[in-house]
């Protein structure tokens, strides 16, 4: 894989990058990087006639922090669009995302259909179903992280111990029993081990899902514009079976495949079996079948 840096909508970014080929960009979560996240499926992609992408996320070393402090949703979807722009990519290009990424990658996909022709999404479903669950008794309990960082100990918290809230959490609750989170480790201590890049990270959950705005009519309305809505481009979600930070059932599932389909008759939704909520670091084989099975399929 090789390394690179662009500037798009204001944004130095860092990437690692293989193959050559339409573009294929690859969106990370929190509090992972780009090129730990999609270690096996971009030399996959590059097989596949792909230009990878994995580009870490604003704030996310080595990529710059913005200028504004801005982390909100709305900002992260205009780079990503701008991303397209400064690498070249066209309407053959594909979208890829999980946790953060994944919500990036609904909103981007509704926001500028014309870039990309087919979405492919890990761990977190569109926003109707992901706001379904988060207002369970079930989602409460499986997403406190998102309760806790609005709290002003959180900082602190995190960070102490070299991160050892979040080691713990990548080791033991949102990975599968067994896995070895060890590279997933590292990669968020070199993203993320700077105080200020670690405070803007947290700000994804503090300016995305404030305590005071959520649930407000400017919330949902904001929302709604940028992931309410479902792709008109095939689109293809992946659940992990372990996931214990969104937990899925079949109907469920069965439910946004259906919903998906509606929206365009290609779009498609799957379990992988065995993979907690990072699906594509955890079984990667299954997981890059999947995915490259589904990008095959293009016209």
């Amino acid at each position: 894989m090789n390394n690179g840096r662009i500037t798009a909508n204001g944004i130095d970014f860092s990437y690692v990058e293989e193959g050559e080929g339409p573009l294929a960009l690859l969106l990370h979560g929190f509090p992972e990087s780009g090129d730990v996240t999609y270690r096996h499926l971009i030399p996959a992609l590059a097989a596949a006639g792909y230009r990878a992408v994995a580009p870490n996320m604003r704030a996310f070393a080595p990529t710059a922090l913005p200028a504004d402090g801005s982390m909100l949703l709305r900002d992260l979807v205009d780079d990503v669009n701008a991303l397209h722009q400064e690498l070249g990519g066209d309407g053959d290009a594909v979208l890829v995302g999980h946790d953060w990424g994944g919500g990036v990658a609904w909103s981007a996909a509704v926001t500028a259909p014309e870039r990309w022709s087919r979405v492919v999404v890990s761990d977190v479903p569109p926003l109707r179903f992901f706001a379904a669950y988060a207002g369970t008794f079930e989602g409460i309990e499986n997403l406190n992280h998102f309760w806790f960082i609005q709290m002003d100990m959180a900082t602190e918290v995190l960070a102490a111990d070299d991160m050892a809230w979040l080691r713990q959490g990548l080791q033991d609750k949102w990975t599968s029993p067994g896995f070895d989170a060890t590279e997933e480790i590292d990669g968020m201590r070199k993203a993320l081990g700077e105080p200020a890049r670690l405070r803007a990270a947290l700000d994804l959950y503090r300016t995305n899902f404030g305590s005071t705005q959520m649930g407000t009519p400017e919330w949902a309305a904001e929302h709604d514009r940028l992931w309410g809505a479902l792709p008109s481009q095939p689109a293809l979600y992946l659940h992990g079976t372990e996931d214990k930070s969104v937990v899925l059932d079949q109907e469920t599932l069965t439910s946004i495949g259906a919903a998906l389909a509606e929206s365009n008759k290609d779009s498609e939704a799957a379990f992988v079996e065995g993979a907690g909520h990072i699906v594509p670091a955890e079984q990667p084989d299954r997981y890059n079948e999947l995915v490259l099975r589904f990008l095959n399929k293009r016209s």
